[in-house]
């Protein structure tokens, strides 16, 4: 008999984390390694910010909390949910976790039943599926197209629910592929989720903030206030704010559900940092200026990366509306081998050996539900982009 849980027979490592790992003991080895695989900006924290968590340190904010937030920062969101999404809150209504990913944990497991469906569109963030099995329940993938530019559309939402559908996990703008949908669009799907009541809605609004060209972002309990009591709106500072490593994520919703999800935290993680709660205080009631003009630099090399691949015969790379992630499709280089003899039959195929020959790594669309596509994280300088693209350039270039 096995020492582990069969549980986690169900699950896998994260494969983001994975190539990251990989490409980190690729450069420790003395390999010459651009590492495109890891989702977060490399900005440094708005002083501040950090200011703030230093004065918190400071003033000895360095005790338990309640389980799921300080008062102060449950307040903080609500005003933040008002001001920006028209959405009203009270702070019973208000969970904050140890990241975005905890916050999405805990209501899963707050409500899964053994055969609980949940819709999940794909491309999707690898731990979705993930998370919903160690929940207990059943993840069903919806296929968005490229042609929708990787969007579900209402047809689509429509054919995946069932009688044991209990979630659907929106996110927008995406993780992977950048893509956003339009008020019009969310609209079409929410019309959807009207008439299946038992269906509940959970929001993955991290990339909020992170839009271009005039995208408009929206989220579903602002586009259909009907939906307000089976939606949980989760949110989290970490990409906007430049905090990944501070791991503050925040979600709205039923007091009822709330209530739950705090019983969750309360027995394993209790309450995230002090340190970080007072700094999320400080992002979001205090200026955002930053937000903007990290914006500019992000839309440059977005339209950098764009520009560069879709130079490559063979390959089609959408411009997203937000994030800061690419998601092209390889299907013109799929049967190809490269320079070094390895055989492009899958999207992995074309990752790893992209790493292995050229040094830059990427990571495979078999990871985000969706084939033959790979992300690309251009969260990094210029300099290292044009290099990355011009190596990728070059490696397909040399496929026969």
């Amino acid at each position: 008999m096995s020492f582990l849980s069969n549980t986690l027979s169900r699950v896998k490592p994260s494969p983001t984390i994975a190539v990251t790992t990989k490409a980190g003991e690729l450069k420790a080895a003395g390999r010459d390694v651009i590492g495109l695989g890891a989702g977060e900006p490399d900005f440094d924290t708005p002083a501040n910010i950090a200011e703030a968590g230093i004065a918190a340190i400071k003033a000895g904010k360095t005790r338990y909390t309640a389980p799921d937030g300080i008062i102060e920062l449950k307040q903080a969101i609500c005003a933040k949910l008002k001001r920006d999404n028209g959405l009203t809150y009270e702070p019973a209504q208000v969970s904050v976790g140890t990241g975005g990913k905890q916050i999405l944990y805990n209501a899963l497991m707050a409500t899964m039943n053994e055969g609980d469906e949940v819709i999940i569109p794909a491309p999707y963030w690898v731990s979705y599926p993930d998370m919903v099995l160690l929940a207990g329940g059943t993840p069903v993938i919806a296929p968005a197209k490229s042609e929708n530019a990787y969007k579900l559309t209402a047809d689509e939402l429509e054919a995946a629910i069932t009688p044991k559908t209990k979630w659907l996990i929106f996110n927008s703008p995406s993780n992977p592929t950048g893509a956003g949908y339009t008020r019009r669009e969310l609209k079409a799907l929410t019309d959807v989720l009207l008439k299946h009541p038992h269906v509940w809605v959970m929001t993955d609004d991290m990339y909020e903030h992170l839009a271009y060209d005039g995208f408009e972002f929206c989220t579903p309990a602002e586009v259909e206030p009907k939906l307000y009591e089976r939606t949980l709106t989760c949110n989290g500072v970490s990409k906007a704010y430049a905090m990944t490593g501070w791991r503050i994520g925040y979600a709205a919703g039923p007091v009822a559900l709330i209530a739950a999800m705090r019983k969750i935290q309360s027995q394993s993680t209790s309450n995230p940092c002090t340190i970080s709660q007072w700094a999320a205080v400080e992002a979001l009631n205090g200026p955002h200026d930053f937000i903007a003009e990290n914006n500019a630099i992000f839309a440059r090399r977005r339209n950098l990366v764009v520009k560069m691949l879709n130079e490559i015969d063979g390959m089609e790379c959408p411009t997203p509306e937000g994030a800061f992630y690419v998601y092209p499709s390889i299907a013109g280089l799929i049967g190809k081998t490269s320079a070094a003899g390895t055989l492009i039959d899958t999207d992995e195929a074309f990752a790893t050996a992209l790493l292995e020959e050229t040094g830059v790594a990427v990571v495979f669309g078999a990871a985000f539900g969706l084939s033959p596509c790979f992300r690309v994280s251009y969260a990094t300088s210029d300099e290292a982009l044009t290099e990355a693209c011009t190596r990728i350039q070059a490696f397909c270039r040399a496929l026969t």
